[in-house]
């Protein structure tokens, strides 16, 4: 059988990549659900950053599975490192959705005055540009780093895949991951659920529990994201497979039903 050609595939592996398939899975149907119920019948911009939101993700999961699960057992560094590098690079693309969401959200689009767009109009345009345009940068960095700056050693010395280049390291982690992952990302990250609790506190009624419900998914989407490293430091390997996936699966129940609310058409 193919399982029996594995060498690090066990049980728990089985079972986490199991449920990553369940998350890439929800996050295909999340995208239809918001591109055919909500964008095509509301043909609002908002609604097509959501459901775009959702095919990033899924395609930065599935390399992520590749990168986790399968890029070892060819003890191929090449295949290693574009499967992170495609992995991040449509994580940020997902943000850049995000970012479109929030553009719409703090920057909604004005109307015409007299046949013409009006200065607040415009700069409230190009603030909207430039909230979208700034993480997919980020995602093309990911893209063109040295290896050096994202190689992780750590990584490469458990599945014994040797490494071209010798990394460049702060606190034994890759500098590039480290721009990546603890800088940028956190940045981009927190304006959202701050954004839809602020907008929560300005409205009321069904609106206001929708902005609440999406703020605190997303909240906890992050916080499952985080946790996978959080469990490996704490060197919960069993927990580590079967609590991250299960979080964002909450996470992405929670976001559906805050916007699955009729009065948001």
């Amino acid at each position: 059988m193919f399982i029996q050609d594995f060498n690090f595939f066990n049980f728990w592996d089985s079972l986490e990549l199991g449920l990553y398939m369940v998350v890439v899975g929800y996050y295909f149907l999340i995208f239809a659900y918001f591109l055919i119920m909500r964008f095509r019948l509301s043909k609002k911009s908002y609604w097509f950053f959501f459901s775009m939101l959702f095919i990033a993700l899924s395609l930065s999961r599935v390399f992520f599975i590749i990168y986790y699960f399968y890029a070892p057992e060819t003890l191929n560094f090449g295949l290693t490192m574009i499967s992170y590098r495609l992995a991040v690079f449509f994580t940020w693309i997902g943000i850049s959705c995000l970012m479109g969401m929030l553009g719409i959200l703090l920057f909604p689009p004005d109307v015409k005055e007299g046949g013409k767009f009006n200065i607040e109009f415009n700069l409230q345009f190009v603030f909207r540009v430039i909230l979208i345009i700034s993480p997919i940068i980020v995602g093309i960095l990911a893209l063109v780093f040295p290896d050096a700056l994202l190689v992780d050693i750590t990584y490469l010395n458990e599945f014994g895949i040797d490494s071209p280049v010798y990394p460049m390291v702060v606190f034994n982690y890759p500098v590039g991951r480290l721009i990546v992952n603890f800088i940028f990302q956190p940045l981009f990250n927190i304006l959202v659920p701050i954004m839809f609790f602020y907008l929560a506190k300005k409205t009321f009624g069904v609106i206001r529990k929708s902005y609440a419900l999406n703020g605190i998914g997303f909240l906890i989407y992050y916080f499952g994201r985080i946790l996978y490293s959080l469990l490996k430091v704490a060197d919960a390997p069993h927990t580590q497979a079967i609590l991250p996936p299960l979080v964002i699966l909450l996470s992405l129940l929670i976001i559906v039903i805050a916007n699955s609310f009729e009065a948001l058409k």
